[in-house]
């Protein structure tokens, strides 16, 4: 109704009711947006404080005593508004017939008191437990102090049985060790048997500014590689005892130090001989307790592990040895045999091709005393195509001896594109008729190396290349001379190789032809000898895009 309007300037609630309402403003309305009726309206309503008792609901609801009353009603009362409880100070006013209730939200001022009240009972309590927990906090401290270092030895202790890594190891261990102590540089150091300590692994110095980085190989202590300490401290490391002391001088010779430091050496004792020592220098000062313990435990784990870990690298490095050894030796019994093989057959060839050479020339020779000249035309070309066939065979002879390079070991001066013709000339039975060869040479110079290994593995290559062709394609070698280095390119339009293929094809024993064909040792092979020329051999290669062989040798 307009003779209402005025109460929505209000910032409280009202809402005016004659029988049935007949105003509500925006506050009103924002407040108790789900209102239907006065009835249920009045029954969300209680007082703060209420000393009726009454079967009847009515009598405590402050709206329904507002509604009755003649006069005008004040009173504190509460409201359930959702899932949240506001409290109001209630006014209703009378006007002729109509009663107008006015709620002002006092839900702030009552929660601040609330709150209040809480905050003091809150301040006892926790003044209480101030009082009482005084004498747990040290227990506290103490209990996180040992669950602090029970976590850095078992931190340290996980990477050690994880790992057979030295690096990663003392990695570990620097890291924790200096940690605990505060220490600014840590660093291992390995012990000679002059006395001597030299840094060669790890070293981690710590920036209050930046994060804590490990140099790896460390930058020795300066100014020498090598240093040593005082016969006391000698003394105690050869003890295997742990030495904390104050000092100026980190070791004997060093330049003194800006400030005296706690420097903590842990020495690392394995089967009674002593293989290094790990040094802590920490600006903290303190004395050290349950903390000598710790370091003795972690020092008696480090020595197991490195001693694991040297062990470990020494028969991977036998294994690779061997491995090395075993390809040489079958690259060389292969050579052997081939050796014998050839010369085997050069002789039984040689005899008969000597003898029929032999009949040829004499067959010549009788030739023109035949009175019939048109037998003696078709013996001559016969005699002719012979001769041919005999070279022929000859020059195939000589360039298997030149292939093996039958009693030439040493390292000998060589033109490799005469070694690739020769390799494609033995090999010519694989391309003859199906697979054109591209021939692009480059002026390049004699080389001084081992002519039948390379030619071993300009056959490997070419063959696999031949293999990898499925019916007829192209095959094109390059060679090229550059800065010191031959080039060598062998590039097929064969099947290609597929990526993961293609990082393990140099592998011994890893093959991509089928069972019976291939020995996985072939590339394997030609590897080794380029290593062994000083160079090296790379593939790159795309499924049904061909591949491409390149082969570096350092020209000397």
């Amino acid at each position: 109704m307009k003779k209402f309007e005025f109460f929505k300037q209000f910032r409280d609630a009202v809402i005016v009711v004659n029988k049935d309402v007949v105003y509500r403003n925006n506050t009103f309305k924002r407040y108790f947006p789900d209102f239907t009726d006065i009835t249920k309206f009045s029954h969300n309503f209680n007082f703060d404080i209420c000393p009726l008792n009454s079967g009847d609901v009515d009598f405590y609801s402050p709206i329904h005593h507002a509604l009755l009353s003649k006069e005008a009603f004040f009173a504190h009362v509460s409201c359930e508004s959702g899932r949240k409880i506001r409290y109001f100070e209630m006014t209703a006013v009378k006007k002729y017939r109509y009663t107008a209730i006015i709620l002002h939200d006092i839900t702030a001022d009552v929660e601040a008191k609330d709150l209040i009240k809480q905050n003091e009972k809150l301040a006892q309590l926790y003044n209480s437990l101030l009082e009482e927990n005084h004498d747990l906090q040290n227990i506290k401290e103490k209990a996180q102090s040992q669950a602090i270092r029970i976590a850095l030895i078992n931190n340290v202790s996980n990477i050690i049985r994880e790992s057979i890594d030295i690096s990663r190891i003392l990695n570990s261990a620097l890291k924790e060790l200096s940690t605990m102590f505060g220490a600014y540089k840590a660093y291992y150091a390995e012990y000679s048997d002059d006395e001597e300590f030299k840094v060669e692994s790890l070293e981690l110095r710590v920036d209050k500014n930046k994060p804590s980085t490990i140099n790896s190989p460390a930058r020795p202590p300066q100014p020498s590689t090598t240093f040593t300490y005082d016969d006391k401290t000698l003394e105690t490391i050869a003890a295997k005892e742990i030495s904390v002391s104050s000092c100026i001088v980190e070791y004997s010779g060093a330049q003194p130090l800006n400030q005296p430091v706690m420097r903590i050496i842990v020495p690392i004792h394995n089967l009674g001989n002593l293989t290094g020592v790990i040094v802590l220098l920490s600006r903290q000062k303190r004395t050290l307790t349950d903390e000598i313990e710790i370091l003795e435990a972690i020092s008696s784990q480090l020595a197991n592990a490195i001693s694991r870990a040297k062990l470990y690298q020494e028969n991977i490095r036998a294994l690779e040895e061997l491995k090395e050894t075993q390809l040489q030796l079958i690259n060389s019994e292969k050579m052997a045999s081939l050796g014998q093989l050839v010369a085997g057959v050069a002789h039984e060839i040689n005899t008969p091709v000597a003898s029929i050479k032999s009949n040829n020339s004499i067959a010549q020779k009788l030739l023109p005393k035949l009175h019939d000249a048109e037998t003696a035309e078709i013996l001559r070309d016969i005699n002719d195509v012979d001769r041919e066939a005999i070279a022929r065979i000859s020059n195939m002879v000589t360039s298997l001896k030149k292939f093996v390079r039958l009693d030439e070991a040493e390292l000998q001066e060589a033109d490799i594109n005469k070694e690739l013709d020769l390799t494609l000339e033995l090999i010519r039975h694989e391309t003859k008729n199906r697979i054109k060869i591209i021939r692009d040479y480059g002026e390049v110079p004699s080389v001084r190396c081992f002519p039948n290994m390379l030619n071993q593995v300009f056959t490997n290559v070419l063959i696999n290349a031949c293999q990898a062709i499925d019916g007829e394609g192209t095959i094109k070698i390059t060679t090229r001379y550059a800065d010191g280095k031959l080039i060598i390119k062998f590039k097929d339009s064969g099947c290609g190789i597929s990526q993961d293929a293609l990082g393990k094809i140099f592998s011994a024993g890893y093959t991509t032809k089928s069972s019976g064909v291939g020995t996985g040792l072939g590339l394997a092979i030609c590897a080794k000898i380029i290593e062994k020329h000083g160079g090296e051999i790379i593939a790159n290669s795309e499924p049904g895009a061909g591949s491409e062989f390149t082969v570096t040798i350092l020209s000397k």
